[in-house]
């Protein structure tokens, strides 16, 4: 374990063994043990931190705020699911159409193709039956 990540787990974790990630929790308290100089000042900060944590009061919120705060955001989601069932509504449109247009090209490509590449074939066809020197060996043009 580097130092780095070290004084990141304490951080964000704090000076208590039980809170930090159980994949390394057996390197940071191996690195804290064999690094003093380094470990102690960051978990004795971290100590103080969640001291002033544990001393403070938890807020007591009012019936009447909550109720005001859950009414402002079920308005605020149904506003937003509005706007964003409208938002995914054009976007298809527009995929949509985009989808039309490339097929119609498609088709308009393949049918411009064909004609070249088979204008070749005819034209072998033709070429074949004017050197045909019977009546009998005349072929019907396709």
């Amino acid at each position: 374990m580097t130092a780095e990540r070290f004084l990141a787990i304490v951080a964000a974790y704090g000076a208590d063994r039980r809170r930090w990630p159980d994949s390394e929790r057996a390197a940071a308290e191996a690195f804290a043990a064999g690094h003093a100089d380094s470990a102690g000042p960051a978990l004795a900060e971290a100590d103080a931190i969640d001291a002033l944590l544990h001393r403070s009061s938890t807020p007591q919120v009012s019936t009447a705020l909550r109720d005001r705060v859950l009414a402002a955001a079920a308005t605020a989601g149904d506003r937003a699911g509005r706007t964003g069932r409208l938002w995914i509504d054009r976007l298809s449109l527009a995929f949509g159409a985009g989808w039309t247009a490339a097929t119609c090209a498609g088709v308009a490509a393949g049918v411009l193709l064909t004609g070249h590449v088979t204008a070749d074939a005819q034209a072998d066809a033709v070429l074949y039956q004017a050197s045909l020197l019977g009546v009998d060996d005349t072929e019907v043009l396709g």
